[in-house]
């Protein structure tokens, strides 16, 4: 995996509870071309890994802008950001990978509660840049949790934005955007949040004549699994280029079996939501448990498993390794 050395150039309060981040490569040259809905990895100095969404203008070299909410079940990413790091601190970070890109489409409608504002108010910029009517509605308790306030209130050419507030009546649970009204064939509704703040825009959106195919989203947290590990049975991982074979049992993952067996796995989030450790299934039947392919994806006929999270229906699952 490609990786750069950056250094924190800016740090700054977003609302009341999140932190924005400038990442500059401390040799000074560009950064990687990127697309709205890309995420970069970023390696913290206690040792873990998070993946965090790009935000501001795709079109900006120069820079990285991420911003990270402090999570009150934080696992000790989000708080080793909001505690730990400084102006001028090092960080390693790898090239933008993109899972949640933007569709061709003649209006976009992009809905976001939350952190869920990051990826989406870099596709409000992409959008704009690009000349596609947009409409971006970002949901929060109250106006002071606002992230990147400024600029939403600052005018689009081809779009507008606007901050619904809970406190104000405009809870997700009562209200809905107007644009999502009749939606038209060619337009895109892009969903960002907390799970079940996406679940239920999806149901209601659908209730509103948006098909499955129009509607995309990125969840920001693992899903819990219907299948508790108690429930869990082991089965037998096999990989396709030697043959060689080993159970994966009820208290491990496909990914630390083949770890502990010397099989290189690309890791990253370990937790469902990046896709690094994505991998072809050659036979057998995944029991899928991540949050990073879309339900077509996990039934298509060539399907792909997280090694990180997901497990076999079946008692033999053949993998592409």
């Amino acid at each position: 995996m490609t990786t750069f050395s950056v250094i924190i150039d800016g740090l700054s309060r977003q609302g009341r509870n999140a932190i924005a981040l400038s990442l500059v490569r401390d040799d000074g040259q560009p950064l990687p071309r990127w697309e709205a809905g890309a995420h970069i990895d970023v390696r913290l100095g206690n040792g873990m890994v998070r993946q965090y969404s790009l935000t501001g203008s795709p079109a900006r070299q120069d820079r990285y802008l991420i911003c990270v909410a402090l999570a009150a079940d934080s696992r000790g990413g989000s708080r080793y950001i909001h505690q730990q790091l400084r102006l001028g601190q090092s960080l390693t970070i790898s090239a933008p990978r993109n899972l949640f890109p933007l569709s061709a489409a003649k209006r976009v409608v992009l809905v976001a509660a939350g952190i869920g504002l990051t990826p989406l108010l870099a596709m409000a910029e992409q959008l704009e840049a690009e000349g596609t009517p947009f409409s971006l509605h970002y949901y929060v308790r109250q106006r002071q949790d606002a992230a990147f306030a400024r600029r939403l209130l600052r005018p689009f050419q081809h779009g507008y934005t606007e901050i619904l507030c809970s406190a104000e009546g405009s809870s997700p649970r009562q209200h809905r955007p107007e644009a999502m009204r009749a939606p038209e064939t060619d337009a895109r509704l892009y969903l960002c949040g907390p799970h079940g703040f996406m679940t239920h825009m999806q149901q209601q959106a659908a209730s509103l004549g948006w098909r499955a195919e129009q509607m995309h989203s990125e969840a920001f947290a693992p899903v819990a699994s219907p299948s508790s590990q108690a429930e869990d049975e082991s089965f037998v991982v096999t990989l396709a280029s030697s043959g060689m074979s080993w159970p994966v049992p009820a208290d491990k993952t496909i990914a630390r079996v083949l770890l502990d067996n010397g099989v290189d796995v690309p890791l990253s989030c370990e937790m469902g939501l990046c896709g690094a450790c994505l991998t072809p299934v050659l036979s057998g039947e995944a029991d899928h448990r991540d949050t990073v392919q879309s339900e077509s994806e996990k039934s298509a006929p060539r399907q792909q498993i997280a090694l990180c999270c997901s497990r076999s229906r079946s008692k033999a699952l053949v993998i592409d390794l």
